[in-house]
């Protein structure tokens, strides 16, 4: 009993212990940056970053216990200064991106096989780093990909582009267009040949219409009218009674 126990730890240890070599490392790591590059939209050199980040994280692994641990969590640093925010998010939301090993039954498991079956299909020819570069960013101090300043200053022109979470779309000659075609209340639907009797045409008020435009133009007009009528008359009568006096 006590033998298997040893036989079985040993076996486990030997499992756990054996990485990654560099061969197998760099094909899934351009695999997995080719997929990164056509669903992120990635410049050429934001291709080239991820593929040596990808790569240093895989030729690191020993174990299970790296698969989430220190060197997943440098290889998400170090996305996170070659990424944009909108990038970034995109990538976090990709589980088969984020978490892109899992130990299982003792060996690797690659998660974007499950999304991506047909393992000859690329989108992007190999990054100009695939044959020179052979691992070891991620050993040097936490902040190297971002003094390099990979950030793009515009958006690349990828496969599959996306708009950002930050853009807002803004309204095409069409929209405005359209919306000029709303119907309004403008100087030309208001009666405005009255001051306090301005209305606004609408369905169905047509009769209202008439009975405004019916309404003297002036509210003061009509009073004017009447006393100036009264003073003519009081005029009339005035000179009618003059002339009586002076025939009597």
């Amino acid at each position: 009993m006590k033998k298997m126990m040893i036989l079985a730890m040993m076996m486990t240890i030997a499992i756990s212990a054996a990485a990654m070599s560099y061969s197998q490392a760099r094909n899934e790591a351009l695999f997995l940056s080719d997929k990164m590059a056509y669903e992120l939209d990635l410049t050429n050199a934001q291709y080239d970053a991820v593929y040596e980040i990808n790569l240093d994280y895989l030729m690191a692994l020993n174990g299970h216990a790296d698969v989430f641990g220190y060197w997943w969590n440098r290889r998400n640093q170090d996305l996170r200064y070659v990424l944009t925010a909108w990038q970034y998010d995109t990538f976090m939301g990709r589980t088969y991106f984020y978490r892109p090993v899992s130990w299982f039954n003792g060996s690797w498991l690659f998660n974007v096989y499950a999304h991506y079956v047909n393992r000859n299909k690329f989108y992007k020819p190999r990054p100009s780093v695939f044959i020179s570069y052979k691992g070891g960013n991620n050993r040097k101090h936490d902040r190297y990909y971002e003094e390099r300043n990979i950030h793009p200053t515009t958006r690349g022109k990828g496969s599959t582009p996306r708009m950002e979470k930050n853009d807002r779309q803004k309204p095409s000659r069409e929209m405005a267009s359209s919306n000029k075609n709303v119907q309004t209340p403008n100087r030309e639907n208001i009666n405005t040949s009255s001051k306090g009797n301005s209305a606004i045409s609408r369905p169905g008020n047509n009769n209202r219409n008439r009975v405004a435009s019916s309404v003297p133009a002036k509210r003061g007009s009509s009073a004017t009218t009447t006393r100036s009528s009264n003073r003519s008359t009081a005029q009339n009568s005035v000179s009618g009674g003059s002339r009586s006096r002076a025939s009597r």
